[in-house]
Parts: structure tokens; sequence; C-alpha cells
């Protein structure tokens, strides 16, 4: 089979990171890859490291100049029985999945479009996820969350819709001791910090992080968690206006900031909680499904898929969106009762093991392509 990937976005978040992670796990088993990515992006330069046949296109300029980029797609998923093409947010009446569309009927391919979506943005439009009638169309959704939102509002087909857990790596984010060892040599801290909150991933305002510098604010003024500590792992747009709140709020001896790691295993493995108050769009994150098999347990926001796998009070706890009492009330639970943290880690790591292995998840993404094609 020959599997192709659109991701149209220069970022690299879980999404493009799990994108990296199928191409490479596609082609270990025997499958031929392409991968349609804007030149100079992470997916463009780390598939091309996998071994996938790359085709880049200028990021900028194909949104003023399709035209000039059609050859170059049709070309690109020319041998593509499926491609798989992440929903992003339409640039300027450009959105890939319409262009992915337009360059499978101009180039007459047999390929079959696969929109991917977790999230769920109330403003796009319905074409996002099923562009045009004449190219067979088949969505995958990774929450049934997104699922039922598709097939209930913009009344696509429930035959057109389906449901695969992404998952994760559970033997890879599986802690130790020698783990433990090493991510305190990588991320020393005050002593005595306690509890250890963790925010991995992209420092934007839909991850909602302002919550968690205004819940430590509030808990300290209260004189409820005296040494509590957040490391902040990431970067993005927000991470200069975080840092700013950081000093304007005096936290600086209870706040850190880290860069981007590709092995944040050792950040699980330093945190006690992860603290996750995104906002809006979101599907299931990655970095729930990792902290989760590490045996660290959650505090999260009431949205999207994230319900689906946080079980409120028994493998961390849901608070409504932008609640900074519900979200230091929980920070405030976990920290007292020490047994109850220890507790909702082993059951979010038994959750992973039997529902999220994405050992077996791979599998079923390719067994979905396979019924697809045949």
């Amino acid at each position: 089979m020959h599997i192709g990937f659109i991701e149209d976005t220069p970022l690299r978040g879980g999404t493009q990171i799990w994108v990296a992670e199928a191409v490479k796990k596609f082609i270990e088993g025997g499958e031929e890859v392409s991968v349609i990515a804007p030149e100079g992006s992470f997916v463009a330069q780390i598939c091309v490291e996998h071994g996938a046949r790359v085709t880049t296109y200028d990021y900028e300029d194909i949104v003023d100049n399709p035209d000039k980029y059609e050859p170059v797609w049709i070309a690109g998923l020319s041998d593509c029985d499926v491609a798989v093409t992440t929903v992003h947010p339409p640039r300027n009446g450009f959105h890939c999945v319409g262009f992915g569309a337009e360059c499978i009927k101009a180039g007459n391919l047999k390929t079959i479009m696969i929109p991917k979506t977790g999230s769920i943005v109330p403003w796009y439009k319905r074409e996002y996820y099923m562009p045009d009638p004449d190219v067979a169309t088949q969505v995958i959704c990774i929450t049934d969350f997104t699922r039922k939102y598709l097939e209930d509002v913009y009344e696509i087909p429930a035959e057109k819709i389906s449901l695969v857990y992404q998952g994760t790596e559970v033997d890879r984010f599986t802690s130790s001791e020698a783990g433990k060892t090493e991510a305190l040599k990588r991320y020393p801290l005050q002593k005595n910090s306690h509890p250890v909150l963790g925010s991995i991933g992209m420092m934007e305002n839909r991850k909602g992080q302002i919550i968690i510098l205004q819940a430590v604010k509030l808990l300290l003024d209260a004189g409820k968690v005296p040494d509590i500590h957040v490391m902040f792992v990431g970067e993005g747009p927000d991470e200069a206006m975080l840092k700013a709140v950081t000093k304007v709020y005096g936290l600086e001896q209870h706040i850190s900031f880290f860069p981007f790691t590709s092995q944040p295993n050792y950040v699980f493995e330093r945190i006690d909680i992860l603290a996750f108050p995104s906002f809006y769009k979101e599907g299931l994150p990655n970095v729930l499904l990792e902290s989760m098999s590490m045996k660290v347990p959650v505090i999260s926001t009431n949205l999207a898929g994230i319900p689906e796998v946080v079980f409120d009070g028994e493998t961390g706890f849901i608070t409504d969106v932008a609640n900074v009492e519900q979200f230091a009330a929980a920070i405030e639970k976990i920290t007292k009762n020490p047994e109850t943290c220890v507790e909702m880690g082993e059951k979010a790591r038994t959750l992973m093991e039997n529902k999220m292995n994405k050992k077996y998840q791979f599998g079923a993404f390719l067994e979905f392509f396979q019924k697809l094609t045949r």
C-alpha cells in the first residue's frame, strides 16, 4: 500500500509529531509513504530522514498562486492509495483538504482523500471535511466527540466517518528509576518543590496556560500550597507574555521555563501533575496520553475528547473551561491526598495499556486504509 500524508503547517506540535511517527512506523512495516509539506517544515525535514518521498511547496506563496503548485501536489499524490490530511485552519481562502481534492480530481488519481481531525472549530466549513462529491472521501476522527459533532452538526453521513484513536507509545512512556534520576539532572528545581506541575507543548492562547499562573497565585496568596512549582516546557507566541505575567505576579521562585524537547518522558518523570487548562480547539492531545502512560494524573478541562480519557476523580480532574477556582481546587486536592495521586496514576496507566497503546493503534489505521482500498 502507498500511504500519503498532507501536513499544511510549519509547526511541530503534537499532530506533526504523530505524523512523523506514523510515517516511520509505516515505512518500517514495509509500506510506501509520500508526504506533502511546506519547505523547511518540521514534518518535511524529519520525514526525509525516515525515508519517505517528500514533496514540498512554499507555504506562503501557495495561498496566492495555487495553480502554480497544483502539478506539484498531483505528482506528490500520484501513487498514493490514500491521502491523510490534517484539517488545519484556512488561509485567505486556501484550504489543504479542498486543494488536495482538487488535485486528485484534476490528476484523475485513484487516491482516497482522508481528512483527519480531532478538534472542532465552530466556524470551520463542512467542505473542510467533505470537499468534493466527485472525490472519494472518508473522515477519520480521533475522538468520539468529534465523530458525533460531524454527524450531528455538519450532517455528514455516519458511514463516511470513522473513529480511530491515535494512542500513545506505552512502552516508551513508562516510568523507571533510571529515568527519574536523569530527569532530576535535566530539570533541576528548587529543593522541596511540591507539587511540581508540568505544562508541555505550544505556548499559545488556546492552550490556556494563563490559567495555571492564575491558579498558582490564588493558592499562594491563600497560603495553601507554599512549595508549588510549575515547569513550562515548549515554545510559542505566548511565551513572552507568560514570562511577563510571572514577574507581575511575583512568581519567579515558583515558575521555570524550559525549551522544546523531543524527549518529554523526562519531563513526565519530573512532575507530579500535568496541567492542561485548554480553552478551545482540542481533540485528544498526545501530551495527555503520554502523561497518563507515565502514571502522572491530569488536571484538564471539559473539552472535546479530553473527558474520554480524563475521568474526573479517577484518572485526574476535569474542570470547566477558564475556571481558575476549580483548577486551583483540583491542584490542592491532589497535593493534600498523595495516595489519591498514586491511585489516579495507576488507573491512568491501565487505561493507556488497554485502550490507547499506539503499538496497536498504528495497526488500526493501516487496517482502516486497507479496508477502504479493497
